[in-house]
């Protein structure tokens, strides 16, 4: 995610517009709690008593509250989210959250079927577009298909089976979800340009779905389809990943998180809502899909394998389901307060499924503001995180198409780094030397060994990372394009908005302000050891994570 957003306090109006919001909602599970037991009238004496006189299994349900546990038993959020789709399975889809590609809007007479694009947003539920795209074929009495278009780029150092493994073992949860609602799945090789309009054609299908991402190569895929496909076809753009979507969130490009925090929070009561449920499709497809040979298509994979996948993360909706029960129940409750400690077991670790699509952001944060009630100033601090700068990040790539480049930096911090981009560095290391963690700095080893092994790094040292970059390479230039390099390549949830504003933010300004000059930095906001050390136990952390040879 963004890092940046850790800097700044949540808004008062979303945290007012989260509480209004959980009094409207029930518990979907009965627990157990310390509420129980009115610890502010209850003399001492008589909870002792009270607790005494409990049966076992109550006992030991508050004695897991008293120990971080919800008292709850795993898995219970998969059953929670079913029946709160279902109970709003007919709910009616706002057309906001659209927008056509194409000019033409309707249907034409004689189709066999609609079919979702499947690119950001690799998951069944939770899915605007699918949600639009199962409406829209039930409206028509089509059957339902979903594509999509496996690219690999030939030569990239950025096409890993970190990342390729990930994608690849969630679009299989995908094909398996779509096979019991009775909805086509298909798997092609090939670009969306080259390849979509012709399979349009081929399956005769009557209108073509898809989601949104900001980013410029799948902008450039939506226009190469939009090229090739009959002008009578419609073409339609839903954003799934946004909670506000982002073109109505705002129409320009936003200076900060000051600017954009009320749009946003204005929009949470229309646009922050359940999600329908994708249900069974009643209209049958005639053509079936080519079925996957899913272990042939993962081991096939022409990427870097040096790069390995990692365990701590396994990929899909079900696993990104049980990491945010996880996160609710453990975690969520020191997020206020210890975020920035990369020591401490505080963060939602979530960010590779929100990338990848696998979890929606808006199932997330209703999750956390029904289920973490308890959790005070953390649910408020979440969302702001996760809705007001994650969407941010999506505003300022949609809008700058100069979004990963010093040249899309604000006027103040292109001309206070290039005024000291000549300015003596202490130390100056080749992109070899930061990738190998070769520096004289343990922490920044550290930082950089754990995402090189795990394919991640804790928001608070990804800035001083990023950042330390720019102190140690010959040029502001030089150091975008390496921590962008780094970030892409070993991060799970790399090559995404929010990696991509994470390095400008802590390279080139953007969304922050201009700070006391020094050298090299200008007026980029500094960070060093010593700070580090102020705010957590560094030594810890570098204990943990020696490097060894990379």
């Amino acid at each position: 995610m963004h890092r940046s957003l850790l800097l700044i306090p949540a808004s008062k109006h979303i945290w007012k517009f989260l509480t209004l919001e959980s009094q409207r909602h029930c518990s979907f599970t009965k627990l157990v709690s310390l509420s129980s037991i009115n610890r502010t009238t209850m003399p001492a004496e008589k909870r002792k008593a009270t607790f005494a006189k409990m049966d076992n299994t109550k006992r030991q349900k508050l004695q897991a509250v008293k120990n971080g546990k919800s008292g709850r038993e795993e898995g219970w959020l998969q059953g929670v989210v079913a029946e709160q789709r279902k109970e709003e399975k007919d709910l009616k889809f706002n057309k906001k959250r659209l927008r056509f590609v194409s000019q033409a809007q309707k249907i034409k007479q004689g189709s066999e079927g609609v079919v979702y694009w499947m690119n950001r947003d690799h998951r069944v539920q939770d899915n605007w577009a699918l949600i639009y795209a199962q409406q829209l074929a039930l409206e028509e009495k089509l059957p339902l298909h979903i594509c999509f278009c496996l690219v690999i780029p030939q030569n990239s150092e950025l096409a890993t089976i970190r990342h390729f493994g990930f994608m690849l073992r969630g679009l299989e949860e995908v094909a398996k979800d779509c096979s019991a609602l009775d909805i086509q799945f298909h798997l092609l090789q090939g670009s969306a340009g080259e390849l979509l309009p012709g399979f349009v054609a081929d399956w005769s299908f009557g209108a073509v779905v898809t989601d949104f991402s900001p980013l410029r190569t799948p902008l450039q895929w939506v226009e190469e389809v939009k090229k090739g496909l009959p002008s009578d076809i419609p073409f339609i753009q839903v954003d799934a990943h946004n909670v506000v979507p982002c073109w109505v969130a705002s129409d320009k490009l936003e200076y900060s998180a000051r600017t954009i925090r009320n749009k946003i929070t204005k929009l949470l009561n229309e646009f922050l809502t359940e999600m329908p449920l994708v249900d069974k499709h009643p209209h049958t497809a005639l053509r079936t899909a080519k079925p996957v040979d899913w272990p042939v298509a993962l081991s096939s994979l022409e990427v870097d394998k040096t790069v390995e996948e990692v365990d701590w993360a396994k990929s899909g909706t079900a696993a990104g389901i049980a990491m945010l029960e996880s996160f609710i129940d453990l975690r969520l409750k020191n997020f206020a307060t210890q975020r920035n400690n990369p020591n401490s077991s505080a963060v939602s670790q979530l960010s590779p499924w929100i990338r990848f699509g696998h979890l929606s952001a808006q199932r997330v944060v209703l999750q956390v503001k029904r289920c973490g009630k308890s959790a005070g100033e953390s649910v408020s601090s979440f969302t702001e995180e996760l809705v007001v700068r994650r969407e941010l990040t999506d505003n300022f790539c949609f809008y700058n198409p100069s979004y990963d480049s010093v040249k899309g930096a604000n006027d103040w911090a292109q001309k206070t780094l290039k005024d000291h981009a000549k300015d003596p560095r202490p130390y100056v290391y080749t992109r070899e030397q930061l990738e190998k963690a070769q520096t004289h700095d343990k922490l920044w080893n550290a930082a950089q060994y754990q995402m090189v092994i795990e394919g991640k790094m804790h928001g608070f040292l990804r800035m001083y990372w990023a950042k330390k970059i720019l102190e140690w390479t010959s040029s502001p230039e030089g150091a975008l394009s390496i921590a962008i390099y780094l970030n892409d390549r070993y991060e799970l949830d790399g090559q995404d908005p929010n990696g991509f504003v994470g390095c400008m933010w802590s390279i080139c300004g953007v969304h922050d302000q201009g700070w006391a000059e020094r050298p090299i930095f200008g007026k980029i906001r500094y960070m060093n050891y010593k700070g580090c050390t102020r705010k957590f136990d560094v030594a810890q952390f570098e204990r943990k994570y020696c490097p060894k040879d990379l």
